[in-house]
């Protein structure tokens, strides 16, 4: 899938990306863990976080798989 290089600049614009959603991941898994610990938890609110979650997560995977070369093993 990979068979040219990603340009440098592109790569370093793809690993800042990468950061913010990373920080983004790690945020959302703090609040869904905070909103777990209250007396009545929002599930509604735990859901739809865990939505955008996975989606980050998505974003994550293509991200990193652009930067990262394939391996043939």
């Amino acid at each position: 899938m990979n068979d040219e290089q990603v340009p440098d600049e592109v790569e370093l614009a793809l690993r800042a990306r990468l950061k913010i959603l990373q920080q983004e991941h790690a945020d959302l898994e703090a609040s869904i863990e905070a909103l777990g610990h209250m007396p009545i938890p929002d599930q509604l609110m735990i859901a739809r976080l865990k939505r955008k979650k996975l989606t980050l997560r998505d974003e994550i995977v293509r991200i990193e798989a652009r930067i990262l070369p394939d391996i043939i093993a």
